[in-house]
Parts: structure tokens; sequence; C-alpha cells
């Protein structure tokens, strides 16, 4: 994913740097006025927590403490869901939004790029996602908070869930990625129709002696696969254009220095892929503990719905939904948050319980 930003970084900049520095910067304060918290029962913390020995950026963010609280985890590896809390601010009217940029990502990795704790891993990433949950339990004195993954998020999100249903209420994927020891093929076919029907040849053949199993890939080729799925794709490349590259551009809390810093850690991140390339989703169990949700873009190329669909009807959940988010290809929930809110109010807060220590029930299904 980090070409494709790239490339689209490209067009941004061909604007005269004067007029753009200068645009950003009124956009930029009107971004920080609109993510301003006022609420007597809101809460605005965001900063670094002592997470597996480093500092890390967490946020926690709503207007009512007593409203459910989500925990995303972002994908990537390495794209932080950082600069996108003006796309999201509706969200949390509603719920309690937690943001976490893994170690070698966003902030966290901006914050001290030479101190990320060593050899970035599949292994040492699902460890900080177990000790992020037990802080945010703790802040937000509550028992469970529903997990809400993306992209290759999802990928840690159905392991927490599976293995530690005590601590999350419910599961949310969306841009749901589905390890399957290489079975389905069809996004890695559909990338090389698209080449070749665009008369990119080159790319093509690039594609083709990769082969279709990302198992037997190395995780420069699984990055270089990545550009080359979601560039040949419109939809995918407008939506990284001014949704992903246009929240990073705008966001007040990235800094240009900030900017350069998270393409670096995508760069960074890139091995985590290959802690997962044995991954087997459907081997490795589909009963959830917990209700089971997953709302994905209708027309996602990367992890395309067919495929999230068919793992969804092999699970077993006590409640479950899955939606389609249409005119959405990969960040569904980012191209179309309101409709992701829509989703998140219509299945996810009925589902879910949020009780506080003092054993106070805040939402009752």
């Amino acid at each position: 994913m980090l070409g494709v930003i790239l490339a689209a970084t490209t067009a941004v900049l061909a604007t005269p740097v004067a007029g753009l520095l200068g645009h950003r910067a009124v956009r930029r304060s009107a971004n920080a006025a609109r993510m301003r918290i006022d609420a007597p029962a809101g809460i605005d913390e965001q900063g670094f927590v002592r997470i597996g020995g480093i500092d890390q950026w967490i946020s926690i963010r709503g207007e009512d403490r007593a409203n459910p609280v989500l925990l995303e985890l972002h994908g990537g590896p390495g794209a932080a869901n950082s600069p996108y809390g003006a796309r999201t601010r509706e969200w949390e009217k509603h719920f309690t939004l937690v943001r976490w940029d893994m170690r070698g990502a966003g902030l966290t990795f901006a914050h001290a790029p030479a101190d990320q704790g060593g050899p970035l891993t599949f292994a040492r990433l699902y460890q900080d996602a177990l000790e992020v949950t037990r802080y945010v339990l703790d802040r937000m004195r509550v028992d469970r908070v529903v997990l809400m993954p993306s992209s290759f998020g999802t990928t840690f999100g159905l392991r927490l869930a599976r293995n530690h249903p005590e601590l999350y209420s419910a599961y949310v994927g969306t841009d749901q990625n589905v390890q399957e020891a290489g079975r389905d093929t069809s996004a890695y076919e559909g990338t090389l129709e698209r080449l070749r029907a665009a008369g990119k040849t080159k790319d093509a053949a690039t594609v083709e002696a990769m082969g279709s199993d990302p198992r037997r890939w190395t995780s420069a080729q699984r990055s270089s696969y990545d550009k080359l799925c979601a560039g040949s794709d419109p939809l995918t490349l407008d939506t990284v254009k001014k949704v992903i590259l246009g929240s990073l551009w705008l966001s007040p809390l990235y800094t240009l220095g900030r900017i350069k810093a998270y393409f670096g850690g995508q760069g960074f991140s890139e091995s985590v892929t290959e802690g997962a390339s044995e991954f087997d989703d459907l081997a490795d169990g589909t009963r959830f503990e917990m209700p089971f949700f997953i709302f994905q873009g209708a027309l996602d190329v990367i992890t395309p719905a067919a495929r999230a669909k068919a793992y969804f009807d092999a699970v077993e959940a006590p409640v479950k939904a899955f939606e389609l988010i249409e005119g959405a290809s990969h960040f569904a929930a980012l191209r179309h948050p309101d409709r992701f809110l829509d989703l998140l109010l219509t299945h996810v807060r009925p589902a879910v319980t949020t009780t506080d220590r003092r054993g106070t029930a805040t939402i009752t299904p």
C-alpha cells in the first residue's frame, strides 16, 4: 500500500507550494476546531503510553464516557488510523473511539523511529494489542470493549476475538482479510485482468511471475503486489488520493515531518505480513463467543467481499450480520463514514452491553 500512496502524493505536490501550504494551514485549523470535544461527560486523551517497552500513541475520544468503547486495529501493516479524526468525528457522538498507532506505524513510529523495540513481528504486535486492550479496559473502567479491526488488522482481530472472548463484547471487521492458505485466487486473478486490460504488460508479467500463492511471496513482493492491485482499480486509487492521502495531509496531528515518518513506518512494517503467511482462518476456527459483524466494501478488490462473505457464512456466533457498503472498495469505512456509522448503530450498539466496574449497565440488548 505504501507504493500507491507515494504515487498519489506526486499529484498533490504538483500544486504550487505556497498555495498548497496556505490551503493546508486553513484546513488543518478548521479540522482542529471540528475535533474539539467540550461535552461535560466527554473524554479527549491523546498521547503516548508505555506498551511493550516503548512509547506508543493512543487516542481515547468520545462525547460521553458511558457510550460503548470501540478499539480500532489499523491495517497496512503500518497504515495508522490517526489521520482520520476529522473524517470520523460523528462516530464519537455515539461511541468512545480508541485509536492506537501500532509499533512501527504513524505517530508511534514518528515519535522514535530508531527505537521500535527490535525486529517487528506479528507475535510482538499481537502481544501489544492485548496490552493495549487491557490498558483501555482499566482506563475506561469497563469489562469489555468492541474490537473493530480493518484490513490487515483483521488478521490480528480474528485471533484476539477467538482467543480472548473475556476482553471483547463484539467483533466488527471491515476490509475483512481472510487468510486462506492460498486457496482463493480471485483477488490475484482480478489484478492480472485489470493490468492486462490496461495494457500494462510489464506489470502483469511481474504479478504472474510471483504466482498466485501469497505464502510464497516475500514481504517486498507483497508490497509490490498491493501497489499494483490497488493502483489498477480506479475506485481504490481515487480513495487513496482523496480519503487516505487527503486526511493525512489535512490532519491537525501531522506536521510535514510526521507525514514523512508515516511513509517510513509503512516501509518499516512490511515484514509483518510474513508472520501471517501460513495462517488459515477457516482451519483455525470459526466459532466466536461474541456478536460477530463484517461490514465490507461491495467493490473491494484487495479483500474481496465474496471471500469475506464465505468466511462469515462459516462463522458461528450468538449474533451475526454481514453488510455490504455500496460504492466502496477497500477503506470502505473511511470512504463512507456516515454509512458505516449507520451500520454500527443498527447492528453493533444494540448487541453489546457495556458495564462499568460499579456494575452500571449503560446499554442493554
